[in-house]
């Protein structure tokens, strides 16, 4: 029985002995594998330039502008933030002003100082409440600053929240002493405890205008729903806090889209141990209504 000749391969179209045709077919696979792979590493590269280019414009508040209405900016804001929390809203926005900024408002808020006010629910007292809120402060408007710094402040405010900026109250602005502190409460006013109220404060702005030594925290002792069923006293500090540092500023929602309360929103001030703390609050509302 005559032997049989090996059949000569077929690899990739042609007519060629085996192991050539095998070697020439794993050389064109790993040479087209090489080149995908190049390829698509030259488009990741490429996306990652135009990327990081649009973001140097973006700071340098140059080009990449998109066509606008009436009512809108000829130029990209830039204002940089960290979510701090979900439940309840809450950001932070590093940098808002400057110092100079925050020193003018001090200077204009610290010759009207008295003792901080508090709302009373129905069946409360002065004297029963003293010391829930133990700091000073003043309510100023943009209006009685000559220098612009409120009419900015509050500006760049409405750009951060996107919420016109007739729908803020005048600002508080508050000093804290050694020992000071505001016992943890909600912003918004529950009608059955407080009466019919035309509108809610729906979110709150507050802009750090001082470094803190120590102590002087914001906290949210029920962010995540956490500590609700522990028989909370709020006067404790705990929960998030966030420690105020000059030029920062925090926005917190106190009611959902669809207008009911958060219970997460619950907050305060936590006692200065150290230093003074100044703070300028805008309460934003939910109708230009009062």
């Amino acid at each position: 029985m005559k032997g049989h000749k090996p059949r000569p391969g077929r690899g990739c179209g042609y007519a060629l002995p085996l192991p050539i045709a095998v070697l020439m077919c794993s050389a064109f696979f790993f040479l087209g594998y090489y080149v995908s792979l190049s390829n698509n590493q030259e488009i990741v590269v490429e996306n990652d330039v135009n990327r990081i280019n649009r973001q140097k414009l973006l700071e340098n508040g140059e080009g990449v502008l998109a066509e606008y209405g009436v009512t809108g900016d000829d130029k990209l804001n830039i204002i940089p933030f960290q979510v701090l929390s979900w439940k309840p809203r809450a950001l932070l926005f590093p940098g808002f002003a400057n110092k100079l900024q925050c020193e003018t408002i001090i200077a204009l808020a610290k010759t009207r100082l008295s003792p901080s006010g508090l709302a009373l629910r129905k069946g409360e007292s002065v004297d029963a409440t003293k010391d829930v809120r133990t700091s000073s402060g003043t309510f100023l408007s943009s209006s009685q600053d000559k220098t612009g710094t409120l009419r900015w402040v509050e500006e760049r405010m409405a750009k951060a929240t996107m919420i016109p900026k007739e729908h803020g109250e005048a600002f508080n602005v508050l000093r804290y002493e050694i020992g000071q502190k505001y016992n943890s409460h909600y912003d918004v006013f529950n009608p059955a405890e407080y009466g019919p109220q035309k509108s809610q404060r729906m979110a709150s702005f507050l802009l750090y205008l001082s470094d803190v030594e120590e102590g002087g925290e914001t906290m949210f002792p029920f962010e995540n729903y956490q500590n609700m069923n522990i028989g909370y006293d709020y006067k404790q500090c705990m929960g998030l806090r966030v420690k105020p540092k000059q030029g920062d500023a925090l926005l917190f929602y106190s009611m959902f889209p669809n207008g009911t309360f958060d219970a997460a929103a619950l907050h305060g001030s936590c006692p200065v141990a150290s230093g003074e703390k100044w703070v300028a609050t805008k309460w934003i509302r939910d109708s230009m209504d009062r």
